[in-house]
């Protein structure tokens, strides 16, 4: 009886397992699009890079405490718009999120010299999704959850909604989260008062907000700035700027 009894339990506890997995894949499928969705209309008051950040600070004996800031896009120069997209992703306008032209010119970079490391080629579609909903871990995994997130990003966001958040997640300087909060923090004004050297000052430490300062910048920082502020002379800062084809 007692084996009779196993061998029918035993299937029974194989479909619950089951039944479960499949709930979790369905979660995980739906909940990132419920996200994007939601915050197409919704400021977050908090991403996951600033509370993992947070959570590092509190571990080495820093504070956790940080600044961010949400602003309409309406009440931010559009030259920080304009700065961002040359210093950080110029064919913004014409890719669908990942830009497989960048990729390939970073490939054939690497390929030329191996030793050194090879170059970001993530957009800022990217980058929202990786700074507003993953952890700065460095894995296949979370490459792969990125990519799902950023092609809903594309797919349910307007371009312009994504600079927006962008220029509201985006880290400018330790604990400072925003261009709102970076223009007060580097340069003692609000976001709607920034000049195109600002902004391309503030785009310039992009790569590395903590090792970089905007209002103090090193000689790297002020040509790499210079040559941002070239690049920005006739860049589209919304959708209806785009050139039209041919």
């Amino acid at each position: 009886m007692g084996n009779e009894s196993e061998q029918r339990t035993r299937p029974q506890r194989s479909r619950r397992v089951w039944k479960f997995v499949w709930k979790f894949l369905v979660f995980c499928i739906v909940f990132p699009i419920f996200q994007v969705a939601i915050l197409k209309f919704v400021d977050p008051p908090v991403t996951v890079m600033m509370l993992w950040q947070s959570m590092e600070h509190l571990f080495t004996g820093s504070s956790p405490g940080f600044v961010h800031f949400n602003v309409d896009r309406d009440y931010v120069a559009p030259s920080f718009y304009q700065a961002v997209i040359a210093g950080e992703d110029q064919r913004f306008f014409v890719h669908n999120g990942f830009d497989f032209v960048e990729l390939e010119k970073a490939q054939r970079a690497h390929a030329r010299n191996p030793k050194k490391a090879m170059r970001g080629a993530s957009t800022i579609s990217q980058q929202v999704a990786k700074n507003l909903f993953l952890p700065p871990v460095r894995n296949i995994i979370r490459k792969g959850i990125e990519a799902y997130y950023t092609f809903w990003i594309e797919l349910l966001w307007s371009k312009d909604r994504i600079l927006e958040m962008y220029g509201n997640i985006v880290e400018l300087a330790p604990h400072i989260y925003g261009v709102e909060a970076g223009a007060q923090y580097h340069f003692k004004k609000p976001a709607s008062k920034l000049n195109s050297r600002e902004s391309a000052l503030l785009a310039a430490v992009l790569p590395n907000p903590k090792r970089w300062n905007a209002s103090k910048p090193t000689g790297y920082i002020q040509r790499r700035s210079a040559r941002i502020s070239r690049q920005m002379i006739g860049l589209p800062v919304e959708v209806d700027d785009e050139p039209e084809e041919d």
